[in-house]
């Protein structure tokens, strides 16, 4: 079977927004029902970054093309709002540091941050734009507390796809473990019992 064009890659720019961006061919079986691609750009290497209201897709064969962190390969994984740390626009790159969910503190969840993973986009369009409003919106409140040796990021985001929002906790380096574990444990109680209650704050 031939590449199917979709109805919105001749539509000129207005009326592409109002029917949606083209779809690029390897997120065309991996979208969720009811989730759309909102922009998409082209990686230097392969595949696509695009963006929808369940999160950021990024290229996906788990082989970094390069010391800085490059991806290229035919498949497409999404990356949640909620687990991006961090998405910066520079010099013709969209930089994006993923966090990875290490364990549970009560209804916390405890992160450590990968590596940052870069992909040049050659022409980017609103895409950068869009990356930095999902990222900056899923981010509900934010408070560092100092601890002996290091620190903690405590984090409420909006979980994708609905209302809900969760309590994360991103130890700084050094940061005793059980230490964070304990205290997110409880700043989760105490927003689940007072919604106006802050994290890592008392």
């Amino acid at each position: 079977m031939g590449r199917v064009t979709t109805f919105s890659t001749w539509l000129p720019g207005p009326l592409r927004r109002l029917f949606g961006e083209p779809v690029p061919e390897e997120l065309r079986t991996r979208l969720a029902d009811d989730e759309h691609v909102l922009a998409a750009a082209p990686v230097e290497r392969g595949g696509h970054v695009a963006v929808t209201a369940l999160g950021l897709w990024v290229p996906d064969d788990g082989v970094p093309t390069s010391g800085e962190g490059d991806t290229a390969g035919p498949g497409a994984r999404r990356i949640g709002w909620h687990l991006i740390s961090k998405a910066v626009w520079r010099e013709g790159a969209l930089s994006v540091t993923e966090a990875e969910v290490t364990g549970h503190a009560g209804d916390a969840v405890l992160l450590a941050d990968h590596r940052p993973v870069r992909y040049r986009l050659p022409k980017p369009g609103r895409l950068p734009h869009l990356v930095r409003e999902r990222v900056e919106s899923s981010i509900r409140s934010r408070h560092h507390k100092e601890l002996p040796g290091g620190g903690v990021w405590f984090v409420v985001r909006k979980l994708p796809g609905g209302d809900g929002s969760v309590l994360q906790a991103r130890p700084d380096p050094g940061t005793d473990p059980e230490t964070v574990r304990a205290i997110a444990e409880e700043a989760a109680a105490k927003l689940a019992t007072g919604p106006e209650s802050e994290a890592g704050t008392g």
